[in-house]
């Protein structure tokens, strides 16, 4: 009952914060261009390595 609480509560407090915070922050200038290619990158590289193939050896003999 207690962590079903806790859960809850926490999740309140998270949104409130992302509700309330882009009101009283002021707005920040936009970050560089090569900042802003890094997810870009990230994304690149995990589609690759998706749909590199697996090259997977097995040499045991399990009988």
């Amino acid at each position: 009952m207690w962590k079903y609480l806790k859960t809850v509560l926490v999740l309140a407090v998270v949104s409130l914060l992302l509700l309330v915070l882009p009101l009283v922050v002021p707005p920040l200038p936009p970050p560089p261009l090569p900042l802003l290619l890094v997810p870009v990158l990230i994304m690149a590289l995990l589609v690759l390595l998706a749909c590199s193939p697996l090259s997977v050896n097995n040499n045991s003999n399990n009988i």
